[in-house]
């Protein structure tokens, strides 16, 4: 039997303004992949994600989340958990770990009411399943980097989605804290089947815990495994003068 692709595109293009972003974006997302869209600053990877919540339309082609396009899955598309790229809170503002996380639980019928005792314990468990629920209780403003972000999954996790969107999740984490924040999306993917698709421009971070990267620059570059991704001459077509990155990477 085949399997249907969680995500599809097919010569997907984006025009925004007088600027194309996006062309001929074709790839298969699949039940419990974790897939890393890599690319430059500017390569067109947080419009991807922009395409794929349905927040804009594609200029042409094609993009189907769970068989459906994204405007049309209604409350499916709380099975979609979603960590934008900078989340911004005022550090003055009085929210707790555990209020950040509730807003994960929300949906335009429970906006301005009551939560009820059902979404506090889906709060704690995914406050639990990041390591969090001893601070569920903490100013916000005074978790860590790695806290913070950890936090925002726990949000995206509310809904206990089948889908993952993460924006550029390491943004601002040492290397210590990136790789406890990766192993524990490694974790939730093979125990929940959760299928993950993470942006980055950090590719040497991404390549060492994605089952495949798809490079972006506009246009897809290349994709497949990692060792393929890495080892292709098309991706230093993609970084263009980043070649000091790619150096690096096969150094290592």
């Amino acid at each position: 039997m085949t399997r249907q692709p969680v995500v599809y595109t097919q010569e997907l293009e984006m025009i925004l303004g007088n600027s194309r972003v996006l062309e001929n974006i074709s790839m298969e997302v699949f039940p419990g992949d974790m897939v890393g869209i890599i690319g430059p600053n500017g390569a067109g990877k947080t419009t991807l994600l922009r395409l794929l919540l349905g927040l804009i339309r594609p200029t042409a082609g094609t993009v189907l989340v769970f068989g459906t396009r994204p405007e049309k899955l209604g409350k499916t598309m709380d099975e979609v958990g979603y960590m934008p790229q900078h989340p911004t809170f005022t550090d003055h503002f009085p929210l707790s770990a555990e209020d950040v996380v509730l807003m994960g639980t929300y949906t335009a019928s429970t906006m301005g009411r009551r939560l009820p005792a059902e979404a506090r314990q889906r709060a704690a468990l995914s406050l639990e399943r990041v390591g969090l629920l001893d601070r569920r209780g903490t100013p916000f403003h005074e978790l860590s980097g790695g806290q913070r972000q950890r936090a925002f999954l726990a949000r995206a996790l509310c809904k206990e989605p089948r889908l993952l969107l993460l924006d550029e999740p390491n943004a601002g984490l040492d290397l210590p804290t990136q790789s406890r924040f990766f192993a524990l999306l490694q974790e939730l993917r093979l125990e929940k089947g959760i299928t993950v698709l993470l942006v980055s421009h950090d590719l040497a971070v991404v390549a060492r815990y994605a089952s495949r990267l798809i490079c972006i620059n506009r246009t897809m570059h290349v994709h497949g495994s990692p060792a393929d991704v890495l080892n292709s001459p098309q991706l230093e077509e993609a970084y263009r003068c980043e070649f000091d990155v790619l150096l690096n990477m096969k150094r290592g």
